[in-house]
């Protein structure tokens, strides 16, 4: 019987004698070629492309890009100079490779196919970080199976995801495709989402592995500026950075994809730390690294490479098994292991781990895709609904005074302003490669379900978008710099004033974050504050919905507001799931994975800091109330929403928090219960929270860390005790040596609806 979830990170008697068959008959250039990774297109013009984009947009209609595919692709396959390919989800483009391949060099060794479907392929899902805002891995699970069976369907059986960087810092626009700041939790989304990626009994009968990236510590840059340096402690990466990797290769992960960053002065691309000393020798893990796009080339421009040489030679070195797009393996490998610069086993090595993974795939007994399969998977029904569904949960409700929300049905003349409540491309986020605007949801379409006839709100754009192809950069925020994106408060007002409720919809642009996509200002842009100021002194409820790539700084708008909901980039079902909330047919549930600050001043500001020698009390203090104390003078400490939070449109009472035994021994587990009820008028789900603080250390412990955390769904008056169990081993971290460990101590525990409310218990760790 099929296993439910494939491994591919095992060592397995008979894949390794096959493998060894293979690397017996393979000579120097066909092993190179299996290091080597290409893109079936030609390089393309930029200057082109962006006069095409102009051209389309003057017709009226919109740009598509279709890059040109190389002449010499089938030529490079049948002469094995290339053991994967990337970047499409053309299935007879694919196939058409694959058979060059299979029936065209010498060996028939199959290429694998990557692709980045990051939260989706064609139904495209909430942005990653809005999905960990569920709290619901089981769901998330799902969410990647859906993704791989498209993915598949088109012929890719690689995924360059899930990213589990741990991020803290908004500005950094990768932070939308993460689960947000918390070492734990990324770690458990993250193998909920491999889980979901390498799910088995796919409709193709094909098989995806994912690639957790990027290895590591990415999401550490300096400045929260992509691709910028990465100057973190070690203790810092093996307690923080590290643990999610760990987590998704524990899950069955066969592939990693390196980063961009230098660590400590080495890039990761040619760092043999992480790639030798801790993924193969400590953690004894099997499976292979691919490096990011062109990252071997990029050596040089970090300055640690002569030459293109000179990069190979150092990455095979450190541990890097495939070279993505740069060819520098192609050009210069077989030349450096003929000088002596390189040894035969190296490359025999990685090739070994190549290989492996393709026999894992299944990929010598089914190398081919059926072509017409896509189109009985592409768009399914039920996929449709796991997406609303993610929508749903991921929404994060912030702000709801007096109740405002749910609207009731009788809630008069309501007024949708904002050009993003008509607008489908955005909803996709960004890293949405293969969706399609039509697939799409808008917000007015979803309100449409619930106010039609003469009750269908009136809709006034108050703002224009600006008009660009998707990752073209940004306008200038301040004042819509291209001369596009303008202003029309009067008509906004004028619809405020003769309705009863207003609805904004608010915030970034797809393009706006992602890869190569930091901000500095992470304030609302195109002048929306000033829409939003004149929306305000109307006087009337005001209902804001905020569509974005990560968390933003807006503590005007949240004293503006009455009503305030982060609905993300919420995919193709975002519209539905908007109008779903802001009626009442779902009760959010959402709660936050990031912190959001008050100020770019704040960051990074995240749950997990350390104490400090001079710490102060409560959140933080302002204007010398605590002098000499590790405080700003002008705003408080804590952030203006903090990690875990969210809030429903019903209540939930704590009582009555348990620790089992108050003091264990090292090979033990903490106990703890808590009662939750429901002490509202709707039925809800709560994300019950627990946290663990480790009083006195070798080292300074942060103030809380996340150990557990479940969620409950609860009727009005019903209560349920809900039961933690965290293994003692669980509680540590890095010492003085740099070993892990549990240190006997005094502890403290919290159970709560997020980072800085809840009940507090103690218990002690006792040595042996």
């Amino acid at each position: 019987m099929e296993e439910p979830v494939a491994r591919y990170d095992q060592i397995d008697p008979t894949v390794e004698a096959r493998v060894d068959d293979l690397l017996g008959r393979m000579t120097l250039a066909e092993k190179v070629g299996q290091l080597v990774q290409i893109t079936p297109f030609a390089p393309f013009d930029v200057a082109k492309m962006e006069e095409q984009a102009r051209l389309a947009e003057a017709e009226g209609r919109p740009f598509v890009f279709e890059p040109e595919v190389r002449a010499d692709l089938e030529e490079l396959i049948r002469a094995g100079r290339a053991g994967s390919i990337f970047g499409t989800a053309d299935v007879a483009l694919i196939n058409r490779c694959r058979r060059a391949a299979v029936e065209g060099s010498r060996l028939g060794i199959p290429l694998v196919v990557g692709n980045d479907v990051i939260h989706g392929l064609r139904t495209v899902f909430p942005i990653p970080l809005a999905e960990a805002s569920t709290w619901d891995p089981p769901l998330l699970e799902q969410a990647a199976r859906v993704a791989a069976e498209e993915a598949s369907a088109t012929g890719t059986d690689w995924i360059f995801a899930p990213m589990v960087d741990v991020a803290r810092d908004p500005r950094w626009g990768r932070i939308a495709e993460g689960a947000g700041e918390d070492s734990y939790l990324g770690g458990v989304m993250a193998q909920a989402r491999v889980r979901g990626f390498q799910a088995a009994g796919l409709a193709s009968g094909q098989r995806v592995a994912a690639c957790p990236k990027h290895y590591v510590a990415y999401g550490g840059a300096e400045a929260g500026r992509d691709y910028n340096t990465v100057d973190i402690s070690e203790r810092t990466l093996r307690d923080v950075y590290l643990p999610p990797f760990k987590a998704a290769f524990d899950a069955g992960a066969g592939t990693v994809m390196s980063s961009f960053n230098e660590i400590g002065g080495v890039p990761a691309t040619c760092n043999a730390f992480i790639l030798t000393t801790v993924l193969r020798d400590e953690w004894q893990w099997a499976g292979m690294v691919v490096s990011d796009y062109e990252a071997v080339r990029e050596l040089l421009a970090h300055g640690v490479a002569a030459d293109l040489a000179d990069a190979a030679r150092r990455s095979i070195l450190a541990g890097l098994d495939m070279d993505m797009v740069s060819n520098a393996y192609a050009d210069h490998l077989a030349a450096l292991v003929d000088a002596g610069q390189v040894p035969i086993a190296a490359v025999d090595e990685a090739v070994r781990r190549v290989l492996r993974l393709k026999i894992r795939l299944g990929l010598f007994e089914h190398p081919y895709t059926d072509e017409e399969i896509a189109g009985k998977v592409i768009l399914r029904d039920d996929f449709r609904e796991v997406a609303l569904r993610v929508a749903q949960e991921s929404m994060v409700l912030l702000k709801n005074e007096g109740g405002l929300l749910p609207l009731a049905a009788d809630a008069g003349r309501v007024a949708v302003i904002g050009a993003l409540a008509d607008n489908r491309r955005e909803l996709l986020g960004c890293w949405a490669f293969h969706g399609q605007p039509e697939d799409v949801e808008t917000v007015l379409e979803g309100l449409g379900a619930y106010l039609e006839g003469d009750r269908a709100p009136v809709f006034v754009p108050g703002y224009t978008l600006p008009t660009k192809p998707a990752g073209f950069p940004v306008p200038g925020e301040a004042d819509g710099a291209d001369g596009k994106a303008t202003l029309d408060i009067p008509a906004a007002v004028a619809a405020a004033r003769e309705a009863d409720v207003v609805v904004l919809v608010a915030g970034e642009s797809a393009d706006m974050s992602g890869e190569a996509h930091s901000r500095a200002h992470l304030g609302l842009p195109w002048r929306q504050q000033e829409l939003l100021d004149a929306l305000a002194a109307t006087g009337k409820p005001l209902v804001v919905v905020l569509m974005s790539g990560r968390p933003l700084v807006i503590p005007r708008v949240a004293e503006q507001a009455t009503a305030l909901l982060a609905a993300w980039h919420g995919g193709i079902r975002a519209g539905r799931a908007i109008a779903d909330i802001l009626f009442g047919a779902v009760n959010p549930s959402g709660k936050l994975t990031a912190s959001w600050p008050r100020t770019e001043g704040q960051i990074p500001v995240y749950y997990a800091h350390k104490n400090t020698g001079r710490p102060v009390s409560g959140s933080g203090t302002t204007q010398f109330e605590e002098a000499f104390k590790s405080t700003y003078l002008d705003v408080p400490n804590a952030p203006l929403f903090p990690f875990g939070y969210g809030l429903s449109y019903t209540t939930f009472a704590y009582r009555d928090l348990a620790v089992a035994q108050r003091r264990l021994g090292l090979d033990g587990t903490l106990e703890v219960s808590v009662v939750v009820k429901n002490s509202g008028k709707h039925a809800g789900d709560e994300v019950v929270q627990l946290y663990v603080r480790d009083l006195v250390g070798s080292v300074s412990r942060p103030v809380k860390e996340l150990k557990a955390f479940q969620r409950v769904s609860l009727q009005p008056g019903e209560e349920q005790t809900v039961r933690f169990a965290v293994p003692v081993r669980d509680l540590g971290f890095h010492g003085l040596d740099m070993r892990y460990t549990v240190e006997p101590g005094a502890f403290k525990v919290w159970a709560g609806p997020n980072a800085v409310e809840g009940l507090e218990g103690d218990f002690e760790v006792q040595g042996d």
